[in-house]
């Protein structure tokens, strides 16, 4: 009754700052919703000074709730795979190659980039902290988040081009990121003593490959049984039990859930997949609950951002290690996308300034706190996840606020 409870007052209170930015600063879901609940939970940390009972009550529901849990191993499966099933798949492929690049090679110098650029900005400051432990920041801010990205991209009206560069990269980045993060955590917790190339690319190959490939046989095993009926009700189940089935299975195998969910919505949400299994009608439910799925979700997600505030320790050094990181992971990403941007623009037709409007408008968001949460006090958890989400809520508020800005004075709105 208690998880009921507090998702009930998540659910309200989704829907009352939802509600409040459509009426009063009709921002993007993304934005006003992070803004709101932010002001909302200084708004409760000022009262608290008359009256504590509305903090005790925000605290309650954050001590119950793990954002690492919630999120990578239940929320994000759903989120990857109504992303993917809107993404469409005829353009992705076009652009498979630089997307394959930015998402692999790209996250890999950034990762190593920020972790050293990092260890110098953090000695002058006064705090030692090992460099492996600079590189594991490094790795848990350098994926772009797709649940950011997604909803902001498409009302800022991006060209098209640049559009699925963008979506396509921060749909696999995030399990990339998530593979290189989870090798450096074994090797700077001590878990990783022995660890060898072969052992690191085993793990890489095993999570990654394994997840694209379960996310291919889930695709066909849903369009083959699509195809056999056609009743609206029970396609859209089908769909559901997709994600949740496969999102069981690959934790089971210990495969990339994340990336086996975006392979699955690219080949559901694939033309050819419409047309030869779905009917208009059932077309139609599958995208409009996949659509509303989406929305409940990141309308949560992105409260719970605002709230977690309170877990923050709030040390002056650590807010100004994460202001001035925050130039030093826009510079990092930059530069990781200066040799794939050179070798495909021409063949692939780029549009002008596309490693600045990447570098701007790939947005970090929950998957860097999730991460950040997951670090121990060994690995300097209270330090980074200032740092992560001073950079994230930057990223949300600012960089999601100008990007239609910077795409206008660029002059390419179609």
């Amino acid at each position: 009754m208690e998880y009921f409870i507090i998702t009930s007052v998540l659910v309200f209170l989704s829907a009352a700052f939802g509600y409040i930015n459509l009426r009063v600063f009709k921002l993007p879901n993304t934005i006003g919703l992070t803004l709101i609940t932010i002001l909302f939970t200084l708004g409760v940390f000022a009262l608290s000074y008359v009256d504590d009972t509305l903090f005790r009550a925000e605290r309650f529901i954050i001590s119950k709730i793990d954002f690492k849990v919630v999120l990578l191993d239940i929320m994000l499966s759903f989120l990857l795979f109504a992303g993917a099933l809107h993404t469409d798949l005829k353009k992705l492929r076009e652009q498979r190659w630089p997307v394959l690049v930015f998402a692999t090679f790209g996250v890999l110098v950034s990762t190593f980039l920020i972790g050293i650029a990092m260890f110098y900005v953090l000695s002058a400051l006064g705090l030692h902290v090992r460099l492996i432990y600079c590189l594991l920041f490094g790795a848990l801010i350098s994926p772009t988040d797709p649940i950011a990205v997604l909803g902001i991209l498409k009302k800022a009206g991006a060209p098209k081009k640049l559009e699925i560069k963008i979506v396509g990269e921060s749909l696999f980045n995030d399990g990339v990121g998530v593979v290189i993060f989870l090798t450096i955590f074994g090797l700077a917790s001590g878990s990783g003593t022995g660890f060898s190339l072969s052992a690191i690319l085993e793990l890489f190959a095993v999570e990654v490959f394994g997840g694209l490939l379960l996310g291919f046989i889930l695709g066909w095993l849903t369009y083959f049984f699509m195809k056999k009926i056609d009743d609206y009700n029970i396609e859209v189940i089908i769909t559901l039990a997709t994600v949740m089935t496969g999102t069981v299975i690959a934790t089971h195998l210990h495969v990339s859930a994340p990336l086996a969910m975006v392979v699955s919505g690219l080949m559901i949400g694939a033309n050819k997949t419409r047309e030869q299994a779905m009917s208009e009608l059932t077309e139609e439910y599958v995208d409009k609950f996949w659509e509303l799925i989406d929305i409940l979700l990141n309308t949560i997600l992105f409260v719970l951002i605002g709230m977690e505030i309170l877990v923050l320790e709030f040390n002056t050094t650590y807010i100004y290690a994460g202001l001035i990181a925050i130039p030093i992971v826009l510079a990092c990403r930059f530069i990781s996308l200066l040799a794939p941007v050179k070798i495909f623009q021409k063949r692939l037709d780029f549009v002008p300034n596309t490693t600045l409007l990447m570098t701007w408008g790939g947005l970090r968001g929950a998957i860097s706190i999730a991460l950040a949460l997951s670090l121990t006090e060994s690995t300097e958890r209270d330090l980074f996840l200032v740092v992560t989400y001073v950079i994230v809520i930057f990223s949300i508020l600012v960089q999601g606020l100008t990007v239609e800005k910077l795409i206008t004075k660029l002059k390419l709105k179609p």
